[in-house]
């Protein structure tokens, strides 16, 4: 059971890094297509267009400073970047704890790390995006974001059961 477990866990770490890598890599070769969207939602620009007068209400929240929206984006690569290193570190950490080349216990440990940084990152975005509104306008980003955070706390769970 205990081979069993570490495969699981090994294998669920390998496919979170996977999926964000291919994500970042996508942000990195393309980065207009999620930027504008990031742009969009900081400056709350749809909200303001299909629901006005709720707009108003939260209005000052706006950042429509292009550069401050290019920063944003920036670091949204930044800690994806740092996500994904973790990521695939614990994953070799745990494929070493499989191969008997190093102790499962540092590797569930990074795979941890890794975990919590992939989950930090989607948890974030429902968290500046509930400041910015998201919800009225970004349905669909939001509940990317709250299935990401589910998988990663998912597998969190799973990591911590070594």
């Amino acid at each position: 059971m205990d081979s069993v477990l570490l495969l699981a866990q090994t294998v669920s770490t390998g496919l979170i890094a996977a999926w964000l890598s291919l994500g970042l890599r996508d942000n990195l070769l393309y980065p207009s297509v999620n930027e504008t969207y990031t742009a969009q939602v900081l400056a709350m620009t749809r909200m303001q267009t299909d629901f006005p007068e709720e707009f108003a209400h939260v209005a000052h929240r706006a950042i429509t400073n292009r550069q401050l929206q290019q920063l944003a984006f920036k670091l949204v690569l930044l800690t994806e970047g740092i996500a994904c290193l973790l990521l695939w570190v614990g994953t070799v950490g745990l494929l070493m704890g499989m191969a008997g080349t190093a102790l499962p216990e540092t590797g569930r440990a990074l795979a941890l790390l890794g975990t919590l940084s992939f989950t930090a990152v989607w948890a974030g975005f429902l968290v500046i995006g509930n400041h910015f509104c998201y919800w009225f306008c970004h349905e669909d980003a939001q509940n990317t974001h709250f299935q990401m955070t589910l998988w990663g706390l998912a597998t969190m769970i799973l990591l911590a059961q070594g």
